[in-house]
């Protein structure tokens, strides 16, 4: 097993905008002040910008262009919905609002089969919504590949008994805790889990602070010792910065990457990136538009494909 990957999924934003009913719960989220039309103009600029820079880097980027109608304005955040295995399987997830659920398009799996990747089978966790529970795909999970462990942060978002059935399913051992911000007067669960941890190859960049239970902290820890892990611990400003979104991707010549915002990069201390480049090259872009709407940052917009590719 492998824990990166060189091929991303990516997709093209038509319609983005601050999404009302994700931003119930989702405290990262706010109004950029400027036109609607204005906001995906510079979401669409962001995102070619960013895309280029992977493909500069070797990253192989598959781009699919979301369409006007059904009303998404979360779609170029797909690896909410879907997760690419190394055995050929594919996981589609419950979401929490109804408008993302527009976003799971058979059409993207099929530009992948084209592509030449080989889809065995696909694990359908959707049938969840109509009983009000949700994981949202690799947003709510952290996969260590390598190791076998799965870890999730539970929220409204992420629900404990299907995250085991997933583990079950894809025989991951599960890490279970909870992370929390403050919001206001109050400690509120974090939405997803990839806001506060990145796992990248031989590290982990981790908002220990969010996770209120010493116990479970200590857990947490421990199993990333336990696989070799160095330990990188960023604020909870820093979080809020979007310092726990980032994903650890192959370039050309099987270079490793560690892929961020620019408010992310911006928001680390010269400490963090000299550890962090202990094990890896760091690359960033402007997503400041994306982040500030759409409350999430760039390792939600990209899923990872680790799916096998046919034999010429």
């Amino acid at each position: 097993m492998k824990q990166l990957t060189n091929h991303i999924l990516m997709i093209r934003p038509a319609q983005f905008r601050m999404n009302e009913q994700t931003a119930v719960n989702n405290y990262f989220q706010a109004s950029a002040g400027i036109p609607p039309e204005e906001v995906v103009k510079k979401s669409q600029e962001e995102f070619d910008a960013y895309v280029s820079l992977l493909r500069e880097k070797g990253v192989q980027v598959t781009v699919v262009q979301d369409t006007e109608d059904p009303d998404t304005p979360d779609a170029l955040f797909p690896n909410n919905w879907v997760s690419f295995h190394q055995d050929a399987t594919v996981a589609l997830y419950p979401m929490f609002a109804e408008n993302r659920r527009l976003e799971r398009r058979e059409a993207v799996l099929e530009i992948l089969e084209e592509d030449g990747f080989i889809i065995d089978q696909v694990m359908d966790y959707t049938a969840a919504e109509d009983s009000g529970i949700f994981l949202e795909g690799t947003g709510s999970l952290i996969l260590d590949r390598v190791h076998k462990k799965a870890y999730c942060a539970l929220s409204s978002r992420a629900d404990e008994e299907l995250f085991i059935e997933f583990c079950e399913d894809f025989e991951y051992t599960p890490v279970i805790f909870n992370a929390n911000q403050t919001v206001g007067s109050n400690r509120l669960p974090i939405y997803h889990t990839n806001v506060m941890m990145c796992l990248a190859e031989t590290f982990a960049v981790i908002c220990l602070g969010s996770i209120d239970d010493k116990k479970e902290r200590k857990a947490v820890v421990n199993h990333l010792r336990e696989d070799g892990k160095e330990i990188i611990a960023i604020s909870e400003a820093q979080m809020h910065c979007f310092a726990g979104n980032m994903l650890q991707v192959l370039g050309s010549e099987e270079t490793p990457y560690l892929v961020m915002s620019s408010t992310a990069y911006k928001s680390l201390t010269s400490d963090q990136l000299s550890k962090i480049e202990k094990h890896s090259e760091i690359i960033h872009a402007d997503l400041s538009t994306i982040e500030t709407c759409g409350g999430g940052s760039a390792r939600c917009m990209m899923a990872e494909v680790f799916l096998p590719r046919m034999e010429n």
